[in-house]
């Protein structure tokens, strides 16, 4: 098997070439939210042992950058946080305003909702109506308060930013004993069939084992760890699943068309799939837990 990766993280031609890429996700939300997988509960676990209780009474804060359609937000919104989903497109907040339930994923959870506020909030309040607000902002200023979150994430997203503006922003948003937790699903190319699913679909967010974020001097990475899974998908949306990778996005219709229907080949003919059948989608979650580089790591 070729080497899984050869780059440390996502690598663009140029700043016009992100920003292109980045914004081919605004209007994606459906089928974002629909084909993209959620969070192992593990995941959810590790960092959230990491966050420093509040009062008693009081629930945590959590601000999650480049939420899209709230599929980290809402799981834990579901674990009893306050949590504010900030995102650039309004399209992908307006369906994490839905906290949808799709397909078995968790986008929201039986009697919860979301609210939006201002971008520039002039305050966060201890206690919300609801545990989800959404914000139109980018991550790198976000207009929400000084200390305001015991929990920052960012779930498929960082690399989008820009790192150095984003750390001094998520260092600046936590509070006294808070954790920045930043997240990757990545398909698992460990495993030979899924290696080559990953170069038949463009997957670009497939890192070297020895991958590490780049994050500015305020943030100290604290702990990492490997969560290893399976998505049970239909073959049908193991394909259109491609239609959510920025390079299919981004093609040309005929070169789109090409890498679907080399899709349809390899999991219907190559591997022998019945058409519709379940596939369980074996994935790893990479994540990454910061303290700001001035608080202490006592009880890491």
């Amino acid at each position: 098997m070729p080497p899984i990766s050869g780059r440390h993280e996502p690598r663009f031609r140029d700043r016009e070439r992100k920003q292109a890429l980045a914004a081919a996700f605004q209007e994606q939300g459906e089928d974002y939210d629909r084909l993209r997988p959620g969070y192992p509960d593990a995941a959810l676990d590790a960092m959230l042992a990491r966050v420093v209780e509040g009062a008693e009474g009081t629930a945590l804060r959590a601000v999650d950058l480049g939420a899209g359609t709230g599929k980290l937000s809402w799981a834990l919104a579901g674990r009893g946080l306050e949590v504010s989903a900030v995102d650039t497109s309004a399209a992908m907040l307006e369906i994490a305003q839905q906290g949808w339930r799709q397909g078995g994923r968790q986008g929201g959870a039986s009697g919860l909702a979301a609210t939006t506020a201002p971008s520039a909030a002039p305050h966060l309040a201890t206690h919300l109506a609801t545990p989800l607000t959404t914000h139109l902002a980018p991550a790198e200023a976000t207009g929400l308060p000084e200390g305001s979150a015991e929990l920052v994430t960012v779930a498929q997203a960082w690399h989008w930013f820009d790192a150095a503006a984003a750390s001094a922003e998520a260092a600046r948003l936590l509070a006294p004993g808070g954790v920045l937790a930043l997240v990757w699903n990545m398909l698992d190319v460990t495993i030979p069939w899924v290696h080559r699913l990953s170069r038949i679909m463009h997957a670009g967010d497939i890192h070297r084992e020895d991958f590490l974020p780049t994050a500015g001097p305020e943030l100290q990475l604290a702990e990492r760890s490997v969560h290893q899974w399976e998505d049970p998908m239909p073959t049908g949306d193991v394909i259109d699943l491609a239609r959510t990778r920025s390079y299919v996005i981004t093609a040309p219709e005929e070169r789109r068309a090409k890498v679907l229907a080399n899709l349809d080949w390899y999991l219907h003919e190559h591997l022998g799939h019945a058409p519709g059948a379940e596939v369980g989608v074996p994935y790893r979650t990479d994540l990454f837990l910061y303290r700001g580089a001035r608080q202490s790591l006592a009880g890491l």
